[in-house]
């Protein structure tokens, strides 16, 4: 998942917090995960603040009972591959944990590339969430979603 919408940058891009609209976007989303998906075993997220915010917002919707993890790799620079060696890690401890990550453009697409192997790597709506299902080594990307798409569905139904 990308972080909500976040203020525009001043002085310290890990400083920058969500808009109110940035909160709206990720409460819906977490809404919209909340009824697709059950509850995640595991959050982590960057130490940014925007994406501090944006995990607190989802454990306040009850996306999961355990506290959010920090991790450092999830940093807009982040290297996909190191995120995908620790999520491997991961999976042979428990091959059934269900995990979600909260970080930014432009590592949540190369992350999408690096799980699926597709050779693409979508560009990210603030908010938007990539749903992989990932096993031994691969991963296959079931659906993309975000605020802005949610809101179109609603529209045409």
């Amino acid at each position: 998942m990308r972080h909500g919408e976040a203020e525009p940058q001043y002085l310290s891009d890990s400083e920058r917090q969500l808009t109110a609209a940035g909160q709206a976007e990720v409460s819906e989303m977490a809404q919209w995960l909340h009824h697709h998906y059950s509850a995640f075993d595991r959050i982590f997220s960057s130490p940014y603040r925007r994406t501090q915010q944006t995990a607190a917002v989802l454990l306040q919707k009850g996306l999961s009972a355990h506290p959010v993890e920090v991790n450092a790799d999830l940093v807009p620079e982040g290297n996909a591959q190191l995120v995908v060696d620790f999520l491997d890690m991961l999976y042979a401890e428990n091959p059934q944990t269900k995990i979600l990550l909260v970080s930014h453009m432009p590592l949540v697409s190369f992350l999408v590339e690096a799980f699926t192997r597709s050779g693409q790597t979508p560009i990210f709506d603030t908010a938007g969430v990539a749903c992989i299902d990932y096993h031994q080594h691969r991963g296959i990307l079931l659906e993309y979603a975000c605020p802005s798409m949610l809101r179109l569905v609603k529209s045409v139904s």
